[in-house]
């Protein structure tokens, strides 16, 4: 793939992530602003660098998982690795203008 094709791609799994949904807030985790960097290697390995709402989030490994298996659905022979970080710590500003709508902000 050249560079194009796997912006692309990146762009194209983003939009698959918008059907994982944050249980707590019912919003999907890319319009909340959960989603900091996805990267594709072009070789089937697909790295996330995400976030949660809080450090503390009871459901964090439900999303991670839920994160995987959406990307399973549509390319089962990939591997998904995912970086859970705390910095910069997620904030409001972070949602997209669509989750702005949908939370009332």
């Amino acid at each position: 793939m050249n560079k194009q094709e796997v912006a692309q791609f990146e762009l194209e799994t983003l939009e698959l992530l918008k059907n994982v949904m944050d249980p707590e807030i019912e919003i999907n985790i890319v319009d909340l602003g959960l989603i900091y960097e996805l990267y594709y290697d072009g070789n089937k390995k697909i790295n996330i660098v995400m976030t949660f709402s809080t450090p503390a989030c009871p459901l964090g490994e439900t999303i991670k998982t839920a994160i995987i298996e959406t990307i399973k659905q549509q390319h089962s022979d990939f591997t998904t690795i995912i970086d859970v970080v705390f910095y910069p710590e997620w904030n409001t500003t972070m949602v997209s203008e669509d989750g702005k709508r949908i939370l009332g902000l």
